[in-house]
């Protein structure tokens, strides 16, 4: 089932690596995020991250903020 373009809303921890940001979500699954704005204030921290499925496990990301 492709769910790419689904309004997804995910709680889990927000991590850096080299190429970006990612979700490491209550779940176990990781997402690529893509970031509109840096979140830096968040970083490491547990989030709320509200966004679209752009599939293959990337979620283009409306808004991160505190879980």
């Amino acid at each position: 089932m492709d769910d790419a373009g689904a309004l997804l809303d995910m709680r889990g921890w927000l991590h850096r690596d080299a190429s970006g940001f990612l979700l490491k979500t209550d779940g176990g699954a990781v997402w690529r995020l893509m970031l509109h704005r840096v979140p830096v204030d968040h970083i490491e921290k547990r989030v709320r991250v509200v966004g679209y499925d752009c599939g293959n496990h990337i979620l283009d990301a409306e808004g991160v903020g505190p879980a």
